[in-house]
Parts: structure tokens; C-alpha cells; sequence
């Protein structure tokens, strides 16, 4: 009866609706040239790097202005994206799925302005706060995990890694040098909320080291029982435990051949907890794709075991990748992705050329019923 009194139809639930949750329907925001011809859309070409322009049936046009932007982004920058949206694109941009803004306009003599206006826009240090690209044969955006920032679990940054890693193959996010896309991708830690087991190449954050046990305060700030079953590999066993003190406690203890290193127990247990300075680092991975265009889609490979973390620019890091991004670019040919070049030259060619060295911890002997079983691709070969 509350519902009905304040004008609640249950015949109408959408009549009349006011709410705060969630967000708008999406077409909500579509610009009028787009909303006017959805489904209509003939074809789209990349006319310079990080410009586009899509081509419908009708005869009219959007053209598009990529730019890179961090995945953390603070409110005044947010705001100076909106402002640049209000002057040239009648309000109207959007962020696509790794971390790139798109600024859209309905006519070509409004880009040159656009990316004149993108282009002076510059930090206080002198970077671009909108540099223009991330389209075609070239680097794409980096998409990234939370890092130092905001997770608990990860063995090294998102942002710092990220930011020194977009620096090094700047010029290949602004020009269309390379043969194909290239996706860089960034995970801190192995549970991977990152895409890093299928980009061209990938950074991991990689623990190498059980959790700490805080025994004195665990019980106290730990439900032992859900510590337990966090575990994915049943490493964790409750114990009992005597303190210098001559106190007993409620414990748990950590099976070291069983850990994965994965941090869910910390995630249940703040006096478990999994950083550690000599035993973090970074795994790099190289190969994956999930485009089904000349070859299936592949999972990533692991092609650096492990790198320290070398704070703030990790510079072993972005020399490995930017080697391997100069011998491809050289030596691939048109329209291969990374991994495919890697399987016609052979992995062993692959390491050669990009100056990495090969230990057996990298022998790929990943296999099961699924990985020779399932069909995980679109490509079909028909037979008569």
C-alpha cells in the first residue's frame, strides 16, 4: 500500500521513475549524429594515428580523436576532459575499455581544432595531458590493475610500471610504425584483474614468497576458519603456537611447497600479510592474442622469469620490452601480431633476437583437457 500511495503503478514500474541507481540507459549519451545512425554504419578508416572516421549509409559522418589517459585520474582532469567535450564536440565524449578518451565531432573542419586544443594542453613536468593515438598498427593504451594505489595483494606497482613502460614506446603510441596492434597489458599480482594472459606483451606481479604469520595478534584479528578455506591449494592448517611469553594462541601455519602466492589469505587476514621487498618483482609475458585473424587465439608466455622492482622507473623492465618491441617491428611481417611472428621464426629465434635469456624455469609444459579439447575459436576448416 506504501508503494501505491505515493503514486507507485504496478501495471507502469518504469511510469514516472526517479532513481540514483546505477547508471542511465547509455544510448541516453549517444551523440545525435550516432543516436541518428546507429546500425546504419558502412565503414570506418583510420585516417591519421588516433583519428578516425566512421562512414554511414546516409552519407554523414563522425570523426573520432583518440587520446591515452590514466586509468587513476584525478577530478580536475576529469572536469578538463568535460570542459574540452563542452568547446568542440557539443558535449559529448567517451571512454573506451582501455582507458582511452574519444572526443567526437560531425565534421572534419572541427578536428584540426580539436587536436590543435588536445595537443597544447601539457602537466606542469611538460607531458601531454591528451596525447593523441593508441589506433592501428601502433602500441594501444596500456590497461592496468590497481597496484600500491589501491589493492592490498600486489608485488609491485600498476601506475609506476605502467607510466615508464607508455614512456619508453611513446613514439609507437603516436605513429603506426609497427606491423600490427600491439597490446601492452599490466597485472600486479597473479590473481590478474588484468588481461595479461592474452596481450602481445604483458608485465606480471609476481610474489615469490609465503605470507608472514603474525602469531601473536592473528586470532585476534583473523576468523581462523576463513583464513583456512581462502586457500586454493589447502596450504593453510590451524595450529596452536607458544609465545616467548609462555602464552598459548590459536594459530595457523603455512605449507611452503603448497603456496601459489596468491594473497586470498591475506584478503581474509590482515596478520597474514604477502609483501615482501626481496621476494616481489615482475614476471614479463610475451605472445598472447585474443584476435582470431590469421592464427587462433593464443595464451601469453612467459619470456622473463623475473625482475626486481626498481623504483620509479624500472628500467630492466622497460628495456626488455622496449628491445622486444623494436626486433618485432623490424622484423615481423605486415599484419602479424607479436606471437605470431614468435611461432614462425621459432621461440628459440624469438629469444635471440631480443637478447633475453632462456632458463628452463620458461618451458611452456602448461596442458590439460580443456587447452587440446574445446574448440576455442571461431576459425572452422570445412571438408568435403
Amino acid at each position: 500500500m506504501a508503494f501505491i500511495s505515493s503514486g507507485y503503478n504496478p501495471d507502469k514500474p518504469m511510469e514516472n521513475r526517479i532513481t540514483d541507481i546505477g547508471p542511465q540507459k547509455y544510448d541516453n549519451f549517444y551523440p545525435p549524429v550516432i543516436a541518428k545512425n546507429k546500425g546504419k554504419w558502412k565503414y570506418h578508416e583510420i585516417l591519421e594515428p588516433g583519428v578516425l572516421v566512421h562512414v554511414s549509409e546516409t552519407g554523414e559522418k563522425v570523426f573520432t580523436v583518440r587520446v591515452g589517459a590514466a586509468r587513476l585520474m584525478s577530478i580536475s582532469l576529469i572536469r578538463e576532459a568535460c570542459e574540452i567535450a563542452d568547446k568542440h564536440c557539443d558535449g559529448y565524449l567517451r571512454f573506451t575499455t582501455r582507458n582511452n578518451i574519444e572526443f567526437m565531432v560531425d565534421s572534419k573542419d572541427k578536428v584540426e581544432p580539436l587536436k590543435q586544443d588536445l595537443a597544447g594542453r601539457k602537466f606542469a613536468a611538460g607531458s601531454f595531458k591528451f596525447p593523441i593515438g593508441g589506433t592501428g598498427a601502433g602500441i594501444t593504451n596500456c590497461v592496468h590493475t590497481q597496484g600500491w594505489i589501491h589493492c592490498h595483494t600486489p608485488a609491485t606497482d600498476a601506475s609506476g610500471t605502467v607510466k615508464a613502460t607508455m614512456d619508453a614506446l611513446f613514439d609507437d603510441f603516436q605513429s603506426m610504425r609497427l606491423p600490427a596492434q600491439l597490446r601492452v597489458s599490466m597485472a600486479c599480482c597473479l590473481n590478474m584483474c588484468g588481461a595479461v594472459h592474452c596481450s602481445d606483451i604483458a608485465i606480471l606481479g609476481y610474489h615469490r614468497k609465503p605470507p608472514l604469520l603474525d602469531h601473536e595478534y592473528l586470532d585476534k584479528l583473523c576468523e581462523i576458519p576463513l583464513a583456512i578455506s581462502a586457500c586454493p591449494t589447502a596450504a593453510i592448517k590451524p595450529t596452536k603456537m607458544e609465545l616467548p611469553d609462555g602464552t598459548k594462541v590459536n594459530t595457523v601455519s603455512v605449507k611452503a611447497e603448497k603456496c601459489m602466492f596468491c594473497g586470498n589469505c591475506y584478503t581474509m587476514c590482515p596478520s597474514m600479510p604477502l609483501a615482501d621487498t626481496e621476494g616481489d618483482g615482475i614476471v614479463l609475458m610475451a605472445g598472447g592474442k585474443i584476435s582470431n585473424r590469421i592464427s587462433i587465439p593464443k595464451f601469453s608466455k612467459i619470456v622473463v622469469a623475473f625482475i626486481p622492482n626498481e623504483m620509479p622507473r624500472w628500467p630492466t623492465m622497460t628495456k626488455a620490452i622496449k628491445k622486444m618491441v623494436d626486433v618485432y617491428a623490424n622484423d615481423a611481417n605486415k599484419y602479424e601480431r607479436l606471437g605470431d611472428w614468435a611461432e614462425r621464426i621459432g621461440w628459440e629465434k624469438f629469444f635471440e633476437k631480443c637478447e633475453l635469456e632462456f632458463t628452463h624455469h620458461l618451458i611452456d609444459d602448461f596442458r590439460d583437457a580443456a587447452y587440446l579439447t574445446w574448440r576455442h575459436t571461431t576459425q572452422f576448416k570445412f571438408t568435403k
